[in-house]
């Protein structure tokens, strides 16, 4: 039993050297002569002029936020989808009653307008 335990314990050592020893080494390795050039801001090789704020549309968000949603429902249809034939009849009408809340919710950004570009 302590085996296991020795087995998760050396996993979560691993776990935190992966990321951490890079990090750690890019510290002491890297070159120690900063100039105003190195530590100005890149911004594509030329110097920012004006105003560097730009307003986005809130449109795109709303659409990377229902391509998220339906995204991750997709994904929660794929085991229902793969284990069909075990699911029985609760199992239909659960995803049924899923697919149909989704099918809701799109019609709902539709009728609001959340999918028009312009």
């Amino acid at each position: 039993m302590l085996t296991n335990y020795a087995f998760i314990g050396i996993l979560f050592v691993v776990a935190l050297s992966f990321p951490l020893l890079p990090l750690i080494m890019a510290f002491f390795l890297r070159p120690k002569r900063p100039t105003t050039i190195k530590q100005s801001t890149y911004e594509c090789g030329l110097e920012a002029i004006g105003d560097v704020h730009v307003q986005f549309k809130v449109q795109y968000y709303l659409y990377a936020i229902a391509f998220v949603i339906f995204d991750v429902e997709v994904i929660f249809l794929y085991p229902w989808a793969v284990a069909f034939d075990q699911v029985g009849l609760f199992g239909f009408t659960a995803a049924a009653v899923f697919i149909l809340m989704l099918f809701l919710g799109l019609l709902y950004e539709w009728k609001k307008g959340a999918l028009e570009w312009i």
